[in-house]
């Protein structure tokens, strides 16, 4: 069936606006600087079918994996979905990615009896009402909130099975016909460190869902269902030939690759992921057999985080403005065996695995997929997001009513080198991949947190050599202004961000405690009690190097 281009790029925009609308909506009224600042979440469109027709261009590592929420959504409350429900969950093994992680989402309905000449009336008063309606589509918004409970402040441990990372949230309705559950809302506040900063970040979630449903409903009102629905079935499945044609333009054959996470935080050992491409007219099998098995520690990846790097390795490959959509992944069967890092099994921990282990996942399939179109591949970047968390007792400010102290937790993950391109050097100071947040400026970190910046900057000649350079990384130092209990969970520590094509690997990256003029190096994961006065510095890895110089 053919369908007019330019209503299909219109429709493109207008939902992806849906999407982006959802995204400021949360940015601007949530509490924590880690959504207001970094911008740590992510917003999207789905059909009534359950497909992901629209993501705003926020998270990368989301991409695969937010439908999963949505069809957990549905699976467990199929038959009690109604106008105004808003339903929350963060369980990674029931659509989530890790614990921090919060995903929301609405069903949108439309009253069967709804006319032309009620329809402009009607408002936002459909979002709620009762009656007869069809389930037209889902909004959905996931926002990692900076802490969830846990072992460790910012619910990001190295734990060795996930009731230690926080608390666990299944599918369960947070909004009712429009009016949020006290009791939901309460017992989630009562699981976590910082509750006024997760109440206002959980209503911001909410406020952004309501303002997605109705942006989405007035498309509705506007072009009709038929046509709204036409253009979605039309965008997946334009978004699914753009992919076939670019694996069909690349050479057929099978292209394996591995490499390493340092360790798991328990062990020393290093953890391999393998992967072998297979690529047969326009369709590939990416087939991660012969990864290791789940680890003890808390690197273990879901399979809804391998979903997310596939998606969005072969997504940047497409290189033209197609939708982030269900599309992609449609021509790519992904192997992920159960029980290994790319896809544990509960309980394992699985706090690092959104955002190490992810990664990894996308250093080994640019390395295979470089074998298939070299020119289009770049090095390997630094491998990691450099978790931090601190937290602690504020004792900076005054004391929360009931005479203790006020609790904080502050997360961030920290840039480092982007590897170099065929054609250029790699960007320096960048996140890159499956992170596509910014950082948390100096003013809002030390107005919001008993902590001051020492040191920012460029870590020069940290980028491998090469015909082009990879990018540098990052140094920053961070005071602690009270006593304060950090955990870390970073990677290429150990093993170094490969250059391709000749070029060198790019720097390992460093964590130090810096303490009356005397350097302590830690280790890449764990947890340290630190005092007041101690300076906490994070030495990120370079990129790797491309090409013979």
């Amino acid at each position: 069936m053919t369908y007019d281009p330019i209503k299909l790029e219109i429709f493109k925009h207008l939902f992806a606006a849906v999407a982006e609308e959802m995204g400021t909506v949360l940015r601007k009224s949530s509490y924590s600087p880690n959504i207001k600042e970094r911008r740590d979440f992510s917003c999207a469109l789905f059909d009534s079918h359950r497909r992901m027709v629209a993501q705003a261009a926020h998270i990368p590592v989301h991409l695969g994996s937010m439908p999963l929420s949505v069809e957990a959504a549905v699976q467990y409350l199929a038959d009690d979905l109604h106008p105004g429900d808003v339903i929350i969950l963060n369980d990674p093994f029931r659509g989530g990615t890790h614990l921090p992680d919060i995903t929301m989402v609405s069903p949108i309905f439309l009253k069967n009896a709804l006319t032309a000449e009620t329809a402009e009336s009607a408002g936002k008063k459909l979002l709620f009402s009762g009656g007869n309606e069809t389930l037209i589509g889902f909004v959905a918004s996931r926002a990692h909130h900076a802490d969830v409970g846990g072992m460790t402040p910012g619910s990001m441990p190295v734990a060795r099975e996930i009731y230690q990372e926080g608390l666990i949230i299944p599918p369960v309705k947070l909004v009712r016909g429009g009016k949020t559950d006290p009791a939901i809302l309460e017992l989630i506040l009562a699981n976590v460190r910082t509750p006024q900063e997760r109440k206002g970040d959980l209503q911001a979630q909410i406020a952004a869902n309501q303002r997605g449903a109705e942006r989405f409903m007035e498309l509705v009102i506007r072009y009709g269902v038929e046509e709204v629905n036409e253009a979605m079935d039309q965008l997946v499945a334009y978004t699914e030939r753009m992919t076939r044609h670019l694996l069909s333009s690349l050479p057929d054959g099978d292209y394996s690759f591995s490499d390493t996470l340092d360790n798991d935080g328990i062990t020393p050992d290093p953890v391999p992921i393998v992967v072998n491409v297979n690529i047969h007219g326009e369709e590939a099998t990416v087939d991660f057999t012969g990864s290791a098995p789940q680890q003890q520690g808390s690197i273990n990846a879901v399979e809804a985080i391998t979903l997310s790097a596939v998606t969005y390795v072969f997504r940047c490959l497409v290189g033209l403005d197609v939708p982030n959509n269900a599309g992609c992944l449609k021509p790519i069967r992904v192997i992920a065996p159960a029980g290994t890092v790319v896809n544990a099994m509960a309980p394992a921990p699985v706090a690092g695995g959104n955002v190490e282990t992810s990664q990894r996942i996308v250093d080994v399939l640019l390395g295979a997929l470089a074998q298939a179109c070299p020119d289009k591949i770049p090095a390997a970047s630094q491998g990691t997001m450099n978790n931090v968390t601190i937290g602690g007792a504020d004792l900076t400010t005054h004391s929360v009513p009931g005479g203790r102290a006020r609790q904080f937790a502050y997360y961030e993950t920290i840039g480092g080198g982007m590897g170099a391109r065929p054609n250029a050097d790699g960007g320096s100071a960048i996140h890159s991949h499956m992170t596509n947040t910014l950082n948390t400026p100096v003013e809002a970190l030390e107005y919001a947190y008993p902590l001051r910046i020492r040191k920012y900057a460029i870590r020069a000649g940290s980028g491998g050599e090469g015909k082009f350079k990879g990018g540098d990384g990052i140094v920053r130092d961070i005071e602690m202004l009270t006593d304060c209990q950090v955990t870390l969970l970073t990677e290429r520590r150990v093993s170094m961000p490969y250059g391709l094509a000749g070029g060198k690997p790019g720097e390992c990256g460093e964590n130090v405690i810096l303490h009356d003029g005397k350097e302590t190096p830690l280790p890449g994961k764990g947890t340290v009690d630190l005092k007041a006065g101690d300076v906490l510095s994070i030495r990120t890895p370079g990129g790797g190097g491309y090409g013979v110089k």
